[in-house]
């Protein structure tokens, strides 16, 4: 094939993946900035998770009145003693949209020391740096969050284009487009969905990069999810921690079986995963002790609430918190999981007027049961289709995403079973962790039975 062939095709193709990496951008930010899918009934999603995010406009205003490195540098709500007659009917929660925006001061604040707010200190920072009025500067907040989550999302759709072509592709976004999990979460700022995704995504390219190397360089593995997974205790502290490193490990499982790694190279690895996310997260706890001790009374104070804030979210003795946890931390881990397996990936009755009750309450809202029961059959129907019909290179490629699905399972799962109690409390924001990153790699896997790309 002549040279000037072969540039038109690579021209052909970086055009064609510039195309889609586009449009997925584009399509995923107008659902996560406006819901224009209607994927979250619209009372949700203006409302979801407004009174953590209030811990940010709280964090910007106090960093206007006393610096951004105040109270330790963390996340706060504030209040005013005399508040404006029109806004005492306000909720707390609303209150703090209203003091960012109205370019007010607190008279008391209250810090969220569970992270070190690294979102807060960000948006405290461009808060100062725009010369704009606050409420088009929220909306620029906006837009950069639901932005990034939308690149986040799509860095994932390329990489299945680029592995199993352009119908799983096309697949994972139109599916992710109507999760309304996602879409409630993806402009939050407190959320910053985006920084879950990251080291996996991390992970992801650089193995597809390096794949074709005989002795990777794995310090400079380690050193890259020492930075990825810094950046996200950094951005959005230790929430869904576990779910982000199962993540993370999610492309070492698929290359391991694609390229069928030896025992040496799977232990430098897992050595090279663990030395790097264990001295980044590590090292953010020890920074977040000093953000505590600032605004108590020493590092003591800090570790010891890292501690309390581990054993209420875990397994921690009912007797050792106030009654308000007693349920949670009693309660079964089977019965937390069951909680999860009943959550709504897609509410067809955001489509439909009409209600009929069996109907509107079982079979229009798609379970997450539902779906794994469905990825069981397809995962049959595939192992049937690619042992016949397959070269056994070729074959490999589907048998790791096979596995690779079943194994990001445990992404979602490790948080339900390690932070059961965290779990049995917030069941109105942890369903999010089905799509870190299972149903993803599910409806890949769907896809790949009814157009697999040819080889």
């Amino acid at each position: 094939m002549s040279i000037n062939k072969l540039t038109s095709l690579s021209n052909q193709a970086s055009v064609k993946r510039i195309a889609i990496w586009s449009l997925s951008i584009l399509l995923l930010f107008l659902g996560f900035y406006i819901n224009l899918w209607r994927a979250a009934e619209p009372s949700w999603f203006e409302m979801h998770q407004r009174d953590t995010e209030a811990y940010i406009m709280g964090r910007m205003v106090k960093s206007r009145q006393d610096g951004i490195f105040s109270a330790g540098a963390l996340n706060c709500v504030g209040k005013i003693k005399d508040i404006p007659e029109q806004w005492v009917s306000a909720s707390d929660v609303q209150r703090q949209y209203i003091a960012y925006q109205n370019n007010l001061s607190y008279d008391e604040f209250s810090t969220y020391k569970s992270q070190p707010g690294g979102q807060g200190m960000v948006f405290s920072l461009f808060d100062r740096l725009l010369p704009l009025p606050s409420n088009v500067k929220l909306q620029l907040f906006y837009i950069l969050t639901a932005l990034l989550t939308a690149i986040a999302i799509t860095a994932v759709i390329l990489w299945f284009y680029r592995e199993f072509g352009l119908w799983v592709a096309v697949c994972v976004l139109v599916t992710t487009l109507f999760s309304g999990w996602l879409t409630v979460f993806g402009k939050n700022l407190w959320w910053s969905t985006w920084a879950f995704y990251l080291p996996m995504i991390a992970v992801l390219y650089y193995l597809k990069r390096q794949r074709e190397e005989t002795d990777r360089p794995y310090i400079r593995f380690g050193i890259l999810v020492f930075i990825v997974i810094s950046i996200k205790c950094f951005i959005n502290g230790y929430e869904y921690m576990t779910t982000t490193l199962v993540m993370m490990v999610v492309p070492c499982v698929y290359y391991a079986i694609l390229e069928k790694w030896g025992k040496q190279r799977m232990l430098k690895f897992t050595l090279a995963t663990c030395i790097g996310s264990g001295v980044a997260i590590l090292l953010s706890l020890i920074i977040l002790c000093f953000q505590i001790g600032v605004i108590r009374t020493g590092f003591v104070d800090g570790l010891t609430h890292v501690i309390y804030s581990i054993g209420k979210r875990t397994y921690g003795s009912a007797e050792d918190f106030p009654p308000i946890y007693a349920a949670s931390l009693d309660a079964g881990t089977i019965e937390v999981v069951l909680k999860y397996l009943n959550g709504v990936y897609f509410d067809l009755n955001n489509y439909i007027t009409k209600e009929i009750p069996f109907v509107s309450k079982w079979i229009f809202r798609v379970r997450y049961s539902y779906l794994i029961v469905f990825f069981i059959g397809v995962t049959v129907l595939l192992l049937l289709q690619i042992k016949p019909t397959l070269r056994s290179e070729h074959r490999q490629h589907y048998f790791a995403l096979i596995c690779t699905t079943w194994f990001s399972i445990l992404a979602p799962m490790s948080w339900y079973v390690v932070f059961k109690a965290h779990s049995f409390i917030h069941t109105h924001m942890s369903f999010l962790l089905w799509q870190m990153p299972f149903t993803l790699f599910g409806f890949a896997m769907c896809a790949a039975v009814f157009g697999r790309k040819s080889r």
